[in-house]
């Protein structure tokens, strides 16, 4: 058997270097807080066996790391894998226990790590639970109504008190998601639905931020499967510091069975070695401003994806009224195709508030099956980027001054096989990709203007 290790450093990730393979990869969650199951390589929900599985490894239901085991066996034993995880992910049991006033150990046994207390950890969440304020979580949508289905199953069994779902149909070409919701969740007093007629994701989320209740708003994407403790990790993290306007949270991919997903992970494994060199990662909470918490990277806070996504992403009521919401002439669905996300993370930051990112609140995401999908995934990527970076040069012209001083080494970051973006890449990820995100970045700029002169010209035509 042997072993990968991404708890350190995602972006070297080892299944992404056997990429050529293509082997599909079983995703699968082991606690080590009790005692260790066997690992099969049959899934049962997909009838399928598979010669390799990426274990999530989580103590007290907090997501520690990830480490890639062989099943050529057919089975691992907890005897055979509890070493590998000691291995690769030791450092992190003990300052996990060391934070829980728990004793540290030498090793992990098949025993598992069980406790006869109950770890501080869970008694902090729960002492928050008994108070926690009521949450409003967005989901738009359009015309998925099978996965906004598994989504809202997820949603519907989070561990949290007091929460609304707020489903927004954008744009709909038919009635199946306003028949899914009255059919199967009209008796549901948690899940509402409303519509917006006029497309974008931002179009969409803002109506959903009118009809919301909560004064934090969490937003889901529909193609996402929810961790149960994903709604009160997001909102606990808002006590972590003063001023937090906004939280995210950890996304990792619901399947691997296709090139195009192992390709889409290692983009997303990439983002977190940007410029810290892997000091710093996916499973390590992280809070940004632009004070005591500045990271002293070149690029900060532009690369504002460095930050967290809008597949988990929460922010204060009150700020996002104070801004206005999301931006129309970004995201899905406009010219831009994207940013709408990036743009309210570096407005939380500039504007003197924090930013959290909260790895215990996770979230599984579906990644795109097919390469033409992806394709156009990375090229909207690189559209959203700099239409994103062109709308602050245009409504804060101060910044640009700014901007161009980091000009050079973005240049380097973006374009050099030694930058921390792209030293990463195995030789199996398509140059295509990188060539179409390059593409993109050229034509945000004009999507941008585009954009804003579509926006313009509806409002006046409404």
């Amino acid at each position: 058997m042997s072993l990968h290790v991404f708890s350190r450093k995602p972006g070297t990730s080892g299944f992404v270097e056997q990429a050529s393979n293509f082997e599909p990869m079983r995703i699968i969650e082991v606690e080590i807080g009790q005692p260790l199951p066997d690992i099969s390589a049959h899934d049962e929900n997909t009838g399928q066996s598979y010669r390799r599985a990426r274990c999530l490894v989580r103590l007290h239901t907090q997501p520690l790391g990830l480490v890639e085991l062989e099943l050529e066996e057919g089975r691992v034993s907890p005897e055979e894998y509890a070493a590998h995880f000691w291995q690769a992910l030791g450092e992190q049991i003990n300052a996990h226990l060391r934070q829980d006033g728990l004793p540290e150990v030498a090793g992990l046994s098949a025993r598992g790590l069980f406790s006869s207390r109950i770890p501080a950890c869970l008694e902090e969440r729960a002492r928050f639970v008994a108070q926690a304020p009521f949450v409003s979580v967005i989901v738009p949508t359009r015309d998925r109504p099978e996965q906004v289905r598994r989504c809202l199953q997820s949603l519907l069994a989070l561990h949290y008190p007091r929460y609304e779902i707020i489903v927004v149909d954008n744009a709909p070409g038919s009635r199946a998601t306003a028949e899914l919701i009255q059919q199967t969740y009209s008796d549901v007093p948690q899940v509402h639905y409303v519509r917006e007629d006029c497309p974008g994701s931002s179009q969409a989320r803002n109506r959903g931020m009118i009809a919301a209740r909560g004064e934090i708003l969490a937003f889901a994407d529909d193609d996402v499967v929810i961790d149960r403790y994903w709604l009160v990790e997001l909102v606990r993290a808002f006590s972590r510091a003063d001023d937090v306007a906004c939280v995210t949270g950890l996304v990792l991919p619901v399947e691997l069975e296709t090139p195009p997903q192992f390709w889409f992970e290692e983009k997303l494994g990439a983002c977190w070695s940007e410029e810290n060199d892997g000091s710093c990662g996916r499973f390590t909470r992280q809070i940004f401003d632009m004070t005591e918490n500045h990271p002293k990277t070149p690029l900060y806070p532009y690369t504002a994806g460095n930050l967290g996504g809008g597949a988990s992403m929460a922010f204060t009521a009150a700020f996002l009224h104070s801004v206005g919401g999301f931006d129309p002439t970004l995201g899905a669905g406009s010219p831009a195709q994207g940013g709408e996300d990036l743009i309210l993370f570096f407005q939380a930051v500039t504007q003197g508030y924090k930013l959290v990112y909260e790895p215990a609140a996770l979230v599984y995401h579906l990644h795109r099956r097919d390469y033409p999908g992806l394709q156009k995934q990375i090229y909207g990527y690189g559209v959203g980027l700099t239409a994103y970076l062109m709308k602050i040069v245009l409504e804060q012209p101060r910044l640009l001054f700014d901007l161009v001083s980091k000009l050079p080494y973005g240049l380097f970051f973006m374009l050099s096989a030694r930058s921390p973006k792209n030293r990463k890449k195995s030789e199996n990820y398509p140059r295509e990709l990188t060539m179409l995100e390059r593409k993109g970045m050229l034509y945000g700029p004009f999507a941008y203007v585009r954009s804003r002169w579509a926006v313009c010209n509806a409002c006046k035509a409404a």
